[in-house]
């Protein structure tokens, strides 16, 4: 390799970090997240598995128009930012955080919660993560991000992302089309499958990385309310305000359903839901507080 390239390949391997500062915080809130909740070993293998499965997604989709349809990329920023195949890398290593939010959110939905004075523990079991409610939920809520999230996309040269992509034709939905929501429907019940599978071996031990870091379990719902803010704030930035009301529009009544139901079942649990908790995972800060009825 000459220098001449050495230094372009550097720049744009500097260029990929300084040009989405946003989507690498997101991603280092999601290796905390998840790295304390799994262990770096199943973080990392689900990082590397989930960006496999969004880049043959998205490689897919811009070549035989599946799964999203018809779409296409726009090179205006390979030689400042990493691009693999005709796909920004960015943008496949956002599905692996999308996925693990989504998922993270969809087991404090579905789990007991125990709460103390400085922590709240989702009482999540072995059967809890890999169940069929998780993988439904999780995929329906990473779907549903994207349809805040593609719009604003879409509008991508009126703010700091530049205009990356486009549709061949313009979608029903802010330009978006249906087909679009059908395939991130779709791979992300691929991402959270994978997920789960990643997941599924029983360990004694609890896995390198795994912390009681107090109110771990609400980490992930946060990451994923984080997206949806940053999201729906871009779209008001831009004076979409009517897209803004719809994507607020869109969550109101879902995260009150939540927040409510939420607050019904803390410190709910029985001793059965507890002992399942803690006999799947005895490292548990659960394990060690008394119970809180």
């Amino acid at each position: 390799m000459s220098l001449a390239t050495g230094s372009a390949f550097f720049d744009i391997v500097v260029g990929t970090f300084t040009m989405r500062p946003y989507v690498f915080a997101f991603f280092a809130a999601y290796l905390l997240a998840c790295v304390s909740h799994v262990g770096w070993r199943r973080a990392i293998t689900f990082t590397v598995a989930g960006y496999l499965i969004a880049f043959a997604s998205e490689w897919l989709s811009i070549n035989t128009g599946f799964p999203y349809g018809w779409y296409y990329y726009i090179d205006t920023t390979s030689s400042r930012e990493l691009w693999v195949a005709g796909v920004p890398f960015f943008d496949s290593l956002s599905y692996v955080f999308l996925a693990y939010c989504s998922y993270a959110t969809a087991l404090f939905i579905i789990s007991p919660l125990k709460s103390w004075r400085w922590n709240l523990v989702t009482l999540e079991t072995r059967a809890i993560r890999r169940s069929l409610a998780a993988l439904v939920l999780g995929a329906f809520l990473q779907t549903f991000l994207d349809i805040v999230v593609d719009p604003v996309a879409l509008q991508g040269r009126r703010w700091f992302l530049g205009q990356i992509y486009g549709y061949r034709e313009n979608g029903i939905h802010f330009g978006v089309p249906l087909s679009n929501y059908w395939g991130w429907l779709l791979t992300s019940f691929c991402l959270v499958a994978a997920f789960q599978q990643i997941d599924a071996r029983r360990l004694d031990d609890p896995p390198c990385g795994v912390c009681n870091l107090p109110f771990r379990s609400l980490l992930g719902p946060v990451l994923y309310l984080s997206v949806l803010i940053f999201n729906i704030a871009m779209t008001f930035l831009i004076g979409e305000r009517f897209m803004a009301l719809c994507g607020i529009l869109t969550y109101t009544l879902p995260l009150l359903i939540v927040v409510i139901l939420a607050l019904r079942r803390v410190n709910r649990y029985t001793k059965e839901e507890l002992g399942a908790h803690v006999r799947d995972y005895p490292w548990s800060p659960a394990a060690t507080t008394p119970k809180i009825r």
